[in-house]
């Protein structure tokens, strides 16, 4: 008996890296999986429907259910058409898992407006189109009087929250956005029996190997029989307990690498400065600086 056993889940990206290691993870747990994978390179050009169903069919050749999905989640409708899959396919939808990612990395003076909307699109928008589609599934559903205990596990970044990366100005822009987006999410979905999480995941990825200043740290052998903390296998087991149906975990966003998981604590006020009257510049700049 699985964790997850009956229940139906959506990956978003999980033909490689992270998404392959959430799909399988899932699976093994008992929950049926489709796999989405546009198949593109680390920028999001191009397309192979190769990687989504040979993942897939590994799940099958396991034991488990899984079917292919190809379709880009930063169109709309592509959205719409993965939903529609997972209902048509296994009879609902229970678990969404939004981990479709590219980068297109330029310092802000030098970044174009493609590099800029490409990055928001698969990342931010491509979170909000399948969010918008899940959440009217499970409104339907939850009028309809069948209890729902869904979950969504957003991906967010230490580039785009407590750490930020030179170049990555649009990627950090997107994943602070699913940050916030995360919190409004699980106040908003929470009516209808959903709840709402992120991760933002430290691993080794096409993804994680290509950002400037960080592919040594990656790409550094571990030794045969050791620990790898930047195996992405090492983050899936926190996505499968945020599946659960019986987790009362929402509206949190984890940092997960190796062996820790942190809980990360959004924008947070400090001490206040304050006046008994009107601000005046003056004043300000002896105050603050």
């Amino acid at each position: 008996m699985g964790t997850l056993d009956g229940r139906v889940a959506i990956v978003t990206g999980a033909g490689r890296g992270i998404g392959r290691e959430h799909a399988l993870a899932l699976a093994a747990e008992g929950a049926a999986v489709v796999v989405n994978d546009l198949g593109g390179d680390n920028d999001g050009t191009g397309a192979d429907s190769g990687p989504a169903h040979d993942v897939a069919r590994e799940i099958v050749a396991a034991g488990g259910r899984a079917s292919a999905n190809t379709d880009s989640v930063s169109a709309w409708s592509g959205a719409a058409g993965l939903i529609d899959q997972a209902v048509a396919e296994f009879g609902r939808l229970d678990v969404l898992v939004n981990n479709a990612g590219i980068l297109r990395d330029a310092f802000l003076a030098s970044m174009t407006e493609e590099q800029w909307d490409a990055v928001i699109d698969v990342h931010l928008k491509g979170h909000a189109a399948m969010l918008h589609h899940a959440a009217a599934h499970w409104k339907e559903r939850s009028k309809a009087a069948d209890e729902v205990t869904a979950s969504v596990i957003n991906t967010a970044s230490a580039s785009g929250t407590f750490m930020p990366n030179a170049g990555q100005g649009n990627y950090g822009a997107a994943k602070a956005g699913i940050a916030a987006l995360t919190q409004v999410g699980a106040d908003e979905l929470e009516r209808y029996g959903v709840r709402v999480n992120a991760i933002a995941p430290i691993a080794r990825t096409r993804l994680t190997l290509a950002t400037p200043g960080m592919s040594a740290l990656f790409a550094a052998e571990v030794p045969e029989g050791e620990f790898d903390p930047f195996d992405p296998a090492n983050i899936s087991p926190l996505v499968v307990r945020l599946a659960a149906a019986d987790c009362a975990v929402t509206g949190k966003v984890f940092a997960v690498q190796g062996g820790a998981i942190t809980e990360l604590i959004g924008w947070q006020g400090g001490e206040p400065v304050e006046t008994d009257g009107p601000w005046t510049v003056a004043d300000i700049a002896e105050r603050i600086g």
